[in-house]
């Protein structure tokens, strides 16, 4: 199990920081964990689960399509 930093999360989904954080307010989006009093992480594997969740909505819209 890792926890990886915002700026990591950035580069593995393509999105802002404004956009991530939108989506955890939404719940769409993995929930931060706190890892001191101003410092917060993810765990990577949630990360990777909901781009990989990203990826079957996809497939899903293009199979409904055809």
């Amino acid at each position: 199990m890792r926890i990886i930093r915002l700026k990591e999360v950035m580069d593995l989904t393509g999105l802002a920081r404004s956009t991530i954080y939108k989506f955890i307010s939404g719940d769409s989006f993995p929930k931060p964990i706190s890892l001191g009093d101003r410092c917060v992480g993810w765990l990577e594997s949630e990360v990777h689960d909901w781009i990989l969740s990203k990826v079957k909505e996809r497939d899903q819209l293009v199979k409904n399509d055809a």
